[in-house]
C-alpha cells in the first residue's frame, strides 16, 4: 500500500523531533519530519497531552492495562491523552491518516511489548493508535511509512 501524499496525518511527535519519549529522547524520522515542515502533519504525544512527564517511567500494556515499569497503573494518563486529546486534535485538523512510532504503548500500531519489560514483542496495538484506526485513520509506522515510499 503506497502512502498518499496528499492527506493530513498526525504523527507521533517523537518521530518529528520532539524529545518527548519515556527517556527524554526522540526518534526522528526524516520522512515525518518533512511532512511536518510542509505543513501536512500535525505532531502529537498522547503521553504529554495525558500528563504525563518527559521523562518518565517506561510503559508497557500488560493484561488491558498500561502499567510503568514500577508498577503503576498509568492507563488513566494514557486514554485522556489518546482520546480526548490526540485522536480528538486529529479530526478536528482534517487528520485522515497517522504515522505513529512503532511498538510504542501509546503509538504502537501491528506490534508491541508483552508488559514484561524483557523485550518480548507481541501482537496488539498501542492505546492512541486503536482510538485513531477506530476514529477511521489509516494507520502507518514509521518502519511500514519509509518501506512504501
Amino acid at each position: 500500500m503506497e502512502p498518499n501524499m496528499s492527506k493530513q496525518y498526525v504523527v507521533s511527535a517523537c518521530l518529528a523531533g520532539e524529545s518527548c519519549r519515556y527517556d527524554g529522547g526522540c526518534s526522528p524520522c526524516p520522512a515525518v519530519q518533512a511532512l511536518v515542515r510542509t505543513g501536512q502533519a500535525l505532531p502529537v504525544c498522547p503521553e504529554v497531552l495525558g500528563g504525563l512527564p518527559t521523562p518518565r517511567v517506561p510503559s508497557e500494556i500488560r493484561g488491558g492495562r498500561v502499567v510503568a515499569k514500577d508498577g503503576t497503573d498509568v492507563t488513566g494518563a494514557f486514554t485522556c491523552g489518546a482520546d480526548r486529546k490526540s485522536t480528538r486534535l486529529a479530526l478536528e485538523n482534517g487528520c485522515t491518516a497517522a504515522i505513529l512510532k512503532a511498538r510504542s504503548p501509546s503509538c504502537g500500531s501491528g506490534e508491541i511489548y508483552d508488559g514484561s519489560f524483557t523485550g518480548t514483542r507481541v501482537p496488539g496495538e498501542g492505546v492512541f493508535a486503536r482510538m485513531a484506526r477506530e476514529a477511521g485513520l489509516e494507520i502507518w509506522s514509521e518502519e511500514t511509512f519509509t518501506e512504501g515510499r
